[in-house]
């Protein structure tokens, strides 16, 4: 495949990326913590772990999940937000052979029992935060095995035990729950200390993280990354970073800030597993809603590396105590998970000095695909060129190239893209070529430099604040609603989401009320799933066969 877009890269980034360096991403992690044992690793709340630590807990833990008796290739689910415990998990269950099912701690139980019953997860790492809902559908799962973590762990026993006590009396954010059999993360943490951890031979092939994500059927499905699916992008996103790296002074440790969400695959490989192969610090954030603390945080470090989605980016930009930081450390602040804003590109280029690199990928590609170059001076508006060693193709309906300029499915080929669907071998055939592209859904246009500008997405998805909505499924969802005859949901724009899910409905119940609509999906769905605006009609439009026309209530909700 002629790769003209080569002639673009910036100076110093390489063609292709050598993967096969490291035999897994446990060897990729234990590198880093004999080279970088006494740098920090992570910070969160002001507590920080060294690499050394790191090495260290996750053996212990890794020791302790072998006792279990669990097999080599066991699913492990964690359920956990930004939390120090997370990256202890993440090189525990990766070191002793586990495959790691990142779970979104605010799922609803019909889609935490979902994914934990697809994945086959046989233990669990939960804060107990959202121990309740584990609890009401763990007896329908595989899972034998539970620990339940709290915010104070490992921040010191004075400082723990204040902030568990503001989370669980002052704050009331953790709801009464009973798991039997369950150990608390410090209890497994000893006892694990009291077992031999027993390395295992992990390869290329070997799953490292089943990712789920949404699909056309509405039905989430775990995309299978391998161990070399996500070496392969840490060092192509590496790669691509270089010569903007090489800018900064000798010997200096990198300082990365993790805002998004671990269990993402942008963060967790972007920010978690890039940061260890450098050698570099991870600021964890628990809570970035919490705009005033997060500002906060930001004014105790030397930040270089800043990935964020657009609504993140906007939201520190109205923040008054924000522009009062000091920008000069900025080196790269990626931008993807949603599309970024020019309006927002360009504020924050103005205020900090440093231009927002936008990128595209799936939780199918590891993330990253395509990215813009680390030198540009102003916002592009494309998801710029693809990664070294990745192809990207421009195809029409038949999967034939394109000719450059004309729109068509974008469909990507590299080290870096997903070994097909978890036990769904007709959704793989689906999405993937013969000769190996995936084919992501989203339309395109690549021009003669080989930069690429999304012109649509997946027709009927919706990207709220940069996670995938898929219509059937919270379609499916309200469907069961007794008062509801039928429904539909669209993307509508939203200046805080970018785009925020609009549900149309015609009532069975002629006294069914948008506020009872509502409660009940709040039940039912997580918080960025659920509609932001209800409208009820008389019927809904539909072609000659009965299929809903969500074109048409999108065209129709848009203008």
């Amino acid at each position: 495949m002629d790769k003209f877009w080569l002639k673009s890269y910036q100076p110093g980034v390489p063609a292709e990326i050598d993967w096969t360096q490291y035999r897994s991403l446990t060897h990729l992690l234990e590198e880093a913590f004999r080279q970088y044992a006494d740098r920090t690793a992570f910070v969160c709340m002001d507590k920080a772990i060294s690499y050394a630590q790191l090495d260290r807990m996750s053996q212990q833990m890794a020791a302790w999940l072998q006792s279990k008796g669990l097999k080599q290739g066991a699913r492990v689910a964690l359920m956990m937000p930004n939390v120090l415990q997370y990256p202890v998990a993440l090189a525990a269950a990766l070191r002793a052979g586990y495959t790691i099912v990142n779970v979104n701690p605010l799922y609803t139980p019909r889609e935490l029992q979902h994914q934990l019953i697809d994945s086959g997860a046989e233990a669990i790492i939960v804060l107990e935060n959202f121990a309740t809902t584990l609890e009401k559908v763990i007896d329908k799962t595989q899972v034998a095995h539970v620990v339940v973590a709290s915010m104070g762990d490992m921040l010191g026993v004075l400082k723990g035990t204040i902030v568990n006590l503001v989370v669980r009396k002052v704050k009331k954010l953790v709801p009464a729950y009973s798991l039997p059999g369950a150990i608390t993360f410090n209890r497994m943490m000893v006892a694990g200390a009291r077992e031999t951890f027993k390395p295992v031979t992990i390869g290329h092939d070997d799953i490292a993280f089943l990712q789920y994500t949404g699909g056309t059927t509405g039905v989430s499905k775990g995309a299978v990354l391998l161990h070399r699916n996500v070496i392969a992008n840490v060092l192509q996103n590496e790669a691509w970073l270089k010569p903007t790296l090489a800018t900064l002074p000798p010997g200096e440790q990198l300082q990365f800030v993790c805002a998004l969400p671990l269990y993402h695959i942008y963060a967790l490989t972007v920010c978690a597993l890039l940061a260890m192969r450098l050698g570099g610090m991870n600021l964890l954030i628990p809570n970035p809603r919490d705009m005033t603390g997060f500002v906060k945080e930001l004014a105790k470090y030397r930040i270089n590396i800043f990935p964020a989605v657009n609504t993140l980016y906007n939201g520190l930009l109205n923040n008054k105590d924000f522009a009062n930081l000091d920008f000069s450390s900025y080196r790269v602040c990626n931008g993807g998970g949603m599309a970024v804003q020019q309006v927002v590109a360009d504020k924050w280029l103005k205020l900090t000095g440093t231009p927002i690199i936008e990128g595209y990928g799936l939780s199918e590609t590891s993330p990253v695909a395509t990215a813009n170059r680390c030198d540009i001076h102003a916002f592009s508006g494309t998801i710029g060129l693809p990664l070294p060693s990745t192809d990207v193709m421009i195809v029409d309906d038949d999967g034939e190239p394109v000719a450059l300029g004309e729109r068509g499915e974008i469909a990507i080929r590299g080290p870096q893209v997903m070994a097909g669907y978890w036990n769904r071998p007709d959704e793989t055939a689906r999405s993937m070529t013969s000769d190996g592209f995936f084919k992501t859904g989203d339309i395109g246009v690549m021009d003669a430099s080989g930069n690429t500008r999304i012109v649509d997405r997946k027709k009927d998805m919706i990207l709220v604040s940069g996670f995938n909505v898929y219509p059937n499924e919270v379609e499916a969802v309200i469907s069961n609603h007794p008062g509801v005859l039928e429904c539909a949901c669209v993307g509508v724009p939203d200046a805080g989401s970018g785009e925020a899910v609009k549900l149309f409905v015609v009532r069975r119940d002629p006294a069914l009320t948008k506020q009872q609509l509502l409660d009940y999906c709040k039940e039912q769905l997580t918080a960025y799933k659920k509609p932001k605006y209800i409208e009820f009609r008389d019927d809904l439009p539909k072609t000659n066969v009965g299929k809903i026309l969500r074109r048409e209530l999108r065209d129709g909700a848009q203008a």
